[in-house]
């Protein structure tokens, strides 16, 4: 059988004939007669009408449906995704975990230190170094003689100047007061103190150093008969420590000993209630022992003289109370004691535990009064918190506190407020938390003071003037909370009262309960809160007898003034009708207007 010879297979028109490999001279030559690879020109094939056929890209056709076959075409690969990031595994995390330096946190949130605004700051700066200034006078039994001193270098630069003429600081302690913070020494002591925390000057300090690069100047002397002792110091943020940049001999104005402090720092400077001017004058008010001599950046000098003729009481260091100690703190004092049995550590590291009391709280938790304490566990420990909270001790003592007093609270009032009349109330020492607390109050009403207002409040902790964060203290909400009208006063609902008066409020305890780090606010405790109103209340009482006096007397006044209007007439009339004289005229209306004023009298 014939075979049919084989059809040859007929190639797509679009398609180009593979071309030959060349290779050699030819292919440089040709090469060389095209030019460059960029100068080359597309070519495309002429079409039947004699037109040139552009290069058209795969898978496109020319009108005349000429082009690249799209059925025979291989598509392109996808582009491939690319990897996502490698995310952090425990190890990588816990190669970046590191300690954070208590100086280096507040560096970042001085806003907590009350470091908030420039004039703020300025304040602050100013506020801890007059606190610590009162404070080491009283504790070495002078009476403190303070300089205060503002300069302003530029126009946001301040030097803040304080002086003082207490004991002094030992050479080896300046560096670290002064360029570490948490570094004092009345964080662990149960007694009334201005300072707490021993942040205060130090953050001043920092501040100084974050705004302007200037260190904190220090200038002390503990004797008449040794030269003052100068240190320029900055802190190592970083790591909370001091560093001395330079240190030498320096001078005092005072003769005797005393401590300078300069802080160079961006504030500003204005005049108000809550301004350096404010606080220094509320704190005469309550620091009456105290002559403070100021000086503004203005140059203008005040001099704030002392009322008080004699230091207030030294409050004494107690030992924490039992109602206040928490289950972890008294775990922890168990296992840190060096009494022998659980009787003699109640009795020796709390206050107001006698052998009874020790005795009953030891039955109560089923432990004899000879059991180790060192020797008990957490379960123990609880057993013997929920024993003290159902054995009754008596309260702490007061002798911790030091009270500013209602005759110097009246006669502070008296040098600075015009009023008419002064009431002022100290309330018996009361407890919260296991830390004893006094409340005084004071208000000044009448005189010169606006009608129309509300009334001014001046709110103290420790002696400290409380300037900012007024809504946000307990004081405050239980002013606002009193019911004034009782009292004669107008007060609109949840607001402070309107008259003509001063509100003077003091809390002094052996620890405030501070609502921040800057001091400003007191938290709100059910046991001060009362405290507070009642003082209120105690104090309202006698000034709204005064109101209630005064409110008759003008009574009088008005009605004797329109009897007054009349009595000239009705000597007139006696005259007409029984025909007096002028001179019997003229006695009768004397002896009308005597009688009118002893009735008034009585």
């Amino acid at each position: 059988m014939k075979r049919a010879p084989a059809q040859r297979r007929k190639r797509p028109a679009s398609v180009k004939p593979r071309k030959k490999k060349t290779s050699g001279r030819n292919a440089s030559l040709r090469r060389a007669k095209k030019g460059p690879p960029h100068s080359r020109k597309k070519r495309g094939k002429s079409s039947g009408n004699g037109t040139e056929q552009a290069n058209l890209p795969f898978g496109e056709s020319d009108r005349n449906g000429r082009g690249a076959p799209l059925a025979s075409a291989r598509p392109a690969a996808p582009a491939t995704p690319a990897a996502p990031p490698p995310r952090a595994t425990a190890i990588t995390l816990g190669a970046k975990q590191r300690e954070i330096s208590v100086s280096e946190f507040f560096a970042k949130n001085r806003h907590l230190l009350g470091f908030d605004n420039p004039r703020k700051a300025l304040l602050t700066a100013v506020k801890e170094a007059v606190d610590n200034s009162l404070d080491a006078c009283e504790e070495a039994g002078i009476m403190p003689d303070l300089q205060v001193e503002i300069r302003q270098v530029r126009d946001d630069r301040y030097v803040v100047s304080v002086e003082d003429n207490g004991p002094g600081i030992v050479k080896a302690q300046i560096p670290k007061i002064f360029g570490k913070l948490l570094y004092g020494s009345k964080f662990h002591h149960l007694q009334q103190s201005r300072g707490q925390q021993g942040l205060g000057i130090s953050a001043a300090g920092m501040y100084g150093q974050i705004t302007t690069g200037r260190p904190i100047a220090v200038t002390s002397k503990i004797s008449p008969r040794k030269p003052a002792q100068y240190y320029e110091i900055s802190i190592d943020t970083q790591k909370n420590v001091p560093v001395i940049l330079k240190e030498g001999d320096g001078e005092l104005s005072s003769k005797g000993t005393g401590t300078r402090v300069n802080i160079e720092l961006a504030g500003k400077y204005q005049k108000g209630k809550r301004s350096v001017d404010g606080y220094l004058e509320q704190t005469s008010l309550a620091n009456p022992h105290a002559r403070i001599r100021y000086v503004s950046p203005d140059g203008e000098e005040t001099i704030f003289p002392r009322t008080a003729k004699k230091l207030p009481p030294e409050p004494k260091e107690i030992l924490p109370h039992p109602y206040g100690v928490e289950l972890g703190n008294l775990l922890r004092m168990m296992r840190q004691t060096r009494s022998r049995n659980l009787s003699l550590f109640l009795r020796q590291e709390f206050s107001r535990v006698s052998p009874r009391v020790a005795a009953d709280i030891c039955e109560k938790a089923g432990f004899t009064t000879r059991t180790r304490p060192r020797r008990l566990t957490a379960a123990d420990a609880e057993k013997i918190h929920a024993a003290i909270e159902q054995t009754k001790i008596m309260a702490p003592p007061t002798n911790c506190l030091s009270p500013i007093g209602e005759e110097l609270i009246v006669d502070s009032m008296k040098k600075q407020i015009p009023a008419e009349t002064f009431v002022a109330r100290t309330r018996p020492p009361a407890v919260y938390r296991g830390n004893p607390f006094l409340v005084e109050c004071g208000i000044a009403f009448g005189g010169e003071l606006p009608a129309d207002r509300l009334v001014t409040l001046y709110r103290y902790a420790n002696r400290v003037p409380l300037l900012y964060q007024q809504s946000a203290c307990v004081i405050t909400d239980t002013v606002m909370t009193t019911d004034w009208k009782n009292y004669g006063f107008q007060q609109a609902r949840g607001a402070l009262p309107t008259g003509p008066a001063v509100l003077f409020i003091h809390v002094a305890s052996a620890w405030v309960p501070f609502t921040s780090e800057s001091k400003e606010a007191i938290a709100d405790y059910p046991e001060i809160a009362k405290e507070v109103k009642l003082a209120l209340q105690e104090c309202g009482r006698e000034v709204s007898i005064h109101i209630r006096r005064r409110k008759r007397e003008l009574d009088a006044e008005r009605k004797q003034s329109y009897i007054e209007q009349y009595i000239p007439h009705i000597g007139i009339a006696l005259r007409e009708i029984l025909e007096f004289s002028k001179e019997e005229e003229k006695k009768v209306v004397r002896t009308l207007k005597d009688v009118l004023e002893r009735s008034r009298k009585k």
